[in-house]
């Protein structure tokens, strides 16, 4: 019998342009869901490169995998950082707006 190699899913390894990292990042956003944003923000951190989002930060990459594995909350700067880093921003809107 052939022995078959079962590897980890790993979404990072799909996220292969901007725009569906984007995407991806959006919908997290959409679940209201913070620890499943930033997992989401890990996951895209990753695809680009953790050792370029490090340099880039000025964090550790260990600090950054600690930073979003899914027993830990990342702090905001560490968040904003990481964003600055991806070219990504937030932006906030008038909840009233947005449900009129």
């Amino acid at each position: 019998m052939e022995k078959i190699e079962i590897t980890q899913f790993d979404v990072s390894d799909y996220l292969d342009t901007e725009t569906v990292q984007k995407e991806y990042l959006i919908s997290a956003l959409e679940t209201v869901n913070i620890d499943l944003f930033f997992k989401a923000l890990g996951d895209v951190a990753k695809a680009r490169g953790m050792s370029q989002i490090a340099k880039d930060t000025g964090l550790s990459r260990e600090s950054l995998y600690k930073s979003f594995n899914a027993k830990t909350s990342p702090r905001f700067d560490t968040v904003n950082k990481v964003l600055n880093a991806l070219n990504i921003t937030l932006t906030a809107k008038d909840s009233k707006a947005v449900n009129a």
